[in-house]
């Protein structure tokens, strides 16, 4: 440190008092930073950087030593001794370090002159004059702390001020960030990617060296069975002599191939004496076995007991047994006890033996006096077979039901006399609460058949539990797969639960949905819908089935034909499964099926009627049903003996002449008319109103109005004929049809014999008239067999001689042979 001029200099390396107070100053207000992390810097790195420094500043002493030479300079002065940590100076919010032994350059070049010259110092020492010949160095005073501050104020406000950016700035900026986001998108992705395949490279590696290594374990296991030595000392021996084996093998097949040298054989010589006739005969040989009576009826010898193991013999044993017994409770009993014991006995002696021959007719005899050869009479009388195990028997009057007196009054007054054979087999069983399932011919009474038990078991239940689990849905639903036959069940329905209090809903389509669901809301017992209005109404929840024990599906085999398999299945899941029947003998025992019967939560109950059983019915039936009770009634598939069956073969042409000539002849209405498309039916209907007589036409192209309008138009007699399509072959009732008339022939048997089962419903007799063209073919084979089997129809020569009825459709017709052809000689 030198005093110039009363200013005090400091030299390289030196720190001012008021320097060090206020660079102290300044790291209590954490502006400065620790001096240590200056130390950690490179030694080397520092060296070189102090040497260019001298050089510059030497370089620049030179420059200034040439522009005043007549001054003369002192002597440079020595470093100084003593050498200080280097400190970090904030100026201008950037930190200086000042290093060890670092010469600085003046901020102004010195100048040296005869007069001294008074420096500026904010420090308070007084200034000196100069000393000859000591240099004049000025050091930079360091920045005060308000300044500091002010700057930095300054800095935080210019901050804080919000700038202006242009709109092409900001897209620029937006760019350059989504630009940025992209690339360390695919660089991430990149990077997975090699991720990947590295992971893939990898274990083809390893699965290649864990082949190699079993390649290697496999020969090394070859080499050590080939190198493995044989437990005997002969091994040598025996190779050498395989080898030379096969070598002269290996020769003789190659002179035997290209030499053409004949293979010695060894001729088989025949052994004469293999086999020796035996001119003895066998006792097995005696024929005269079966005709001896010698050998027939063998004499038994007589032991004690007559022949018995042991000389017990049974039967004996019961006997005496017997008459001990009896013996000893006629010793116990008075005499009148003895009187009346054998008017008892003697009753039921008079009573078998008149059971065993009582050929009265089993009308003539009460229900107790039916014995088990009259009810199989019964059962034949009307065509009932039945399936299954603990059938009862069925009732032969309305009297014989078990039900409540004010049903069957319900019965009479609606107007049902006497059961038809579906009903007095199907009612017994559905009262025992049994799932059945009926194969019954078309016009069978069916409909009564499941809603009696129905009716039966819903007005058991109180009246006012029914009112208050109207929320909880339907005791039961019945299904049909046409709307027609959906409102003809209803009115069956209503016919017999208005009586009785039972309120029921139909839900079909065509209608609107909301008004339904306003009668679905104030409550109804029974709930009649086709299935795919019934799926549509409870996937929409305006119906739940929490309470459902009776399940009804009609016609359960159309139902399938016409696509309803998923809609029933689905239908069917949205019942509780709490009330579902075992899959055990159970469900085959009356009893404890009626043990929770005369409740709401009784065994659930599943009837199916079917006219036939594909398939597709068969699953369902096995899916649904427990233990069902099957009831056959008549021939399956077949029409009734009660219709006359007339087929007429003419051409396309000459049909409509031919329909017109059966109608002018005297029809007796109402008529219904079948055709197989709905554009011929509109046609047909127009072509008979012109010619006077009243038609109206019922298909699936007609609106629900339409088709309601055409049913009661037939019914009530103001139309005379109904010209329909197979939408009016299945389960539609109207009463004295009298004539069926096949304009188009059905492509099934089926849809046949449920179209003529129009006709001849309820017991009365009809007429079906078919009309045959070349197109129908594939049918002549099953119309021949049907009408050849009905004792009240014929079958016209020209159908029963075709080439096409002679065998079934898809079987080739067997060549004549050339002997069976007889050839005529004149």
């Amino acid at each position: 440190m030198t005093v110039e001029n009363g200013d005090i200099l400091l030299e390289e390396g030196e720190v001012g008092e008021e320097q060090s107070a206020s660079i102290a100053k300044n790291a209590d207000d954490g502006l400065l930073t620790s001096a240590a992390d200056a130390g950690s810097n490179d030694k080397k790195k520092r060296h070189e950087h102090k040497k260019q420094k001298e050089k510059k500043h030497k370089k620049k002493h030179r420059k200034h030593k040439r522009k005043e030479e007549e001054e003369e300079l002192p002597p440079e002065d020595e470093p100084p001794k003593k050498k200080h940590k280097p400190e970090d100076v904030v100026v201008n919010g950037q930190s200086v370090i000042e290093k060890e032994g670092e010469f600085k350059a003046p901020s102004h070049p010195p100048v040296h002159s005869s007069k001294p010259k008074q420096h500026e110092s904010s420090s308070s020492i007084p200034s000196e004059p100069s000393k000859p010949g000591m240099a004049t160095s000025e050091k930079k005073v360091p920045i005060s702390l308000e300044e500091l501050i002010a700057r930095k104020q300054a800095a935080e406000a210019e901050q804080v001020k919000p700038k202006f950016i242009s709109r092409e700035q900001r897209e620029a900026e937006a760019l350059k960030r989504r630009q940025s986001e992209v690339r360390a998108q695919r660089e991430k992705q990149q990077e997975e990617l090699k991720k990947q395949m590295d992971y893939l490279q990898k274990a083809k590696e390893l699965e290649r060296a864990k082949r190699a290594t079993n390649f290697s374990e496999r020969d090394n296991r070859r080499v050590r069975g080939r190198e493995a030595p044989s437990g005997r000392g002969q091994s040598d021996r025996r190779t050498t002599q395989n080898t030379e084996k096969d070598e002269i093998q290996e020769a003789e097949a190659i002179k035997e191939r290209y030499l053409g040298q004949k293979r010695l054989t060894k001729r088989r010589q025949r052994r004469l004496n293999e086999r020796k006739f035996v001119f003895d005969w066998d006792a097995t040989e005696d024929t005269s076995q079966d005709y001896n009576p010698l050998y027939k009826e063998k004499h038994q010898i007589q032991f004690f007991g007559r022949g018995h193991l042991g000389g017990i013999d049974i039967k004996q044993q019961k006997k005496e047994t017997g008459r001990f017994y009896s013996r000893l409770l006629g010793e116990r009993r008075s005499d009148l006890q003895k009187v009346l014991e054998e008017k008892r006995l003697h009753g039921v002696a008079k009573r078998e033996a008149k059971q065993k021959w009582d050929d009265r007719h089993w009308s003539e005899k009460s229900l107790s006096q039916m014995c088990e050869r009259d009810w199989r009479i019964f059962r034949e009388d009307y065509g009932i077979a039945t399936k299954g195990g603990n059938i009862p028997n069925p009732i032969r009057s309305w009297d014989e039901m078990d039900t409540s007196s004010e049903l069957r009054e319900v019965i009479r007054k609606v107007g049902y006399t006497e059961p038809t054979p579906i009903q007095r087999q199907a009612i017994p069983i559905g009262l025992q609460n049994r799932d059945i399932i009926g194969v019954a011919e078309t016009g069978s009474g069916k409909t009564a058949a499941f809603l009696i038990p129905l009716l039966n078991w819903i007005q058991s239940l109180p009246k006012l539990e029914r009112m208050e689990d109207t929320e909880q849905g339907p005791y039961a639903i019945i299904m049909a797969p046409t709307r027609e036959l959906a409102q003809q069940i209803e009115e069956e329905t209503v016919n017999f639960g208005r009586p009785l209090g039972i309120k029921t809903v139909s839900l079909i389509g065509g209608l609107s949905r909301e008004d339904q669901a306003l009668k679905l809301r104030m409550g109804a017992e029974i709930v009649i819908a086709t299935p795919g209005r019934l799926n549509d109404v409870l996937e929409n929840r305006y119906l739940v089935l929490n309470q459902c024990t009776y399940v009804v599906l009609d016609e359960a085999d159309k139902m399938i034909d016409m696509g309803f398999e998923p809609e029933v299945n689905n239908i069917l899941s949205y019942l509780p499964v709490t009330n579902e029947k075992p899959d055990t003998d159970e469900a085959e025992d009356g009893l404890k099926l009626l043990s929770n019967f005369a409740t709401k939560h009784k065994y659930r109950q599943t009837v199916m009627f079917t006219a036939t059983m594909p398939p597709a019915v068969e699953r369902l039936a096995r899916s649904y049903l427990r233990r069902p009770a099957m009831v056959y009634i008549g021939s399956a598939g077949k029409p009734t003996e009660r219709v006359e069956q007339i087929v007429y073969m003419v051409s396309e042409q000459e049909k409509r002449k031919k329909l017109l000539q059966i109608l002018n002849a005297g029809i007796d209405p109402p008529v219904i008319i079948f055709v197989n498309q709905k554009k011929g039916a509109d046609m047909l209907a127009k072509g008979l109103d012109k010619l006077g007589h009243s038609a109206v036409v019922l298909h699936g192209g007609k609106g629900q109005e339409q088709r309601e309008y055409a049913l009661a138009s037939l019914k009530s007699g103001q139309k005379e004929i109904l010209v329909a399509t197979d939408v009016a072959g299945r389960g539609i009732d109207i009463k004295d049809v009298s004539l069926v008339i096949n304009y188009d022939m059905s492509k099934t048997i089926h849809d046949y014999v449920h179209r003529i089962g129009r006709t001849g419903r309820a017991g009365k007799s009809g007429t079906a008239i078919t009309l045959l063209t070349k197109e129908d073919a594939p049918v002549y084979y099953d119309l021949k067999q049907l009408l050849l089997q009905s004792p009240v129809s014929t079958c016209p020569h020209e159908l029963a001689n075709h080439p096409d009825a002679q065998t079934k459709p898809g079987i080739m017709a067997a060549k004549k042979r050339r002997a069976d052809e007889m050839v005529y000689i004149a």
